[in-house]
């Protein structure tokens, strides 16, 4: 099993990420991956980038006066793939039996696939 949480949003090529995790896999050996999403609310995908980018980068220059790292990382994770997207990446690199769950209404999704 390979477990990935929060981190391939920040990996460059992530069509080779996913492909290198398939080959070091056993058949049958699945991905997990942990990563923030996209709410698939409209409200709350409104509410969600308001807080993303006017609370958090606030916050971070509040509490580790480092306002730049949180205003990266609501950037950063508005431009990781959605939950469709990255499923499709999965399929691509060659995953089988590859979905999603959303947690705390999509701002969170847990992907699962599996080396045939």
């Amino acid at each position: 099993m390979i477990t990935i949480a929060f981190g391939l949003r920040n990996v460059t090529d992530k069509d080779m990420a996913l492909r290198s995790m398939l080959r070091v896999l056993k058949p049958g050996g699945k991905l997990l991956v942990l990563e923030f999403s996209k709410p698939p609310n409209q409200l709350l995908s409104k509410i969600y980038d308001g807080y993303s980018f006017n609370i958090l980068p606030k916050l971070g220059k509040l509490f580790a006066n480092d306002a730049d790292s949180y205003q990266y990382l609501a950037e950063s994770i508005r431009m990781h793939p959605d939950q469709e997207t990255l499923m499709g990446m999965m399929e691509n690199a060659g995953f089988a039996n590859t979905d999603y769950h959303n947690m705390t209404g999509g701002i969170v999704a847990l992907h699962r696939g599996v080396k045939p």
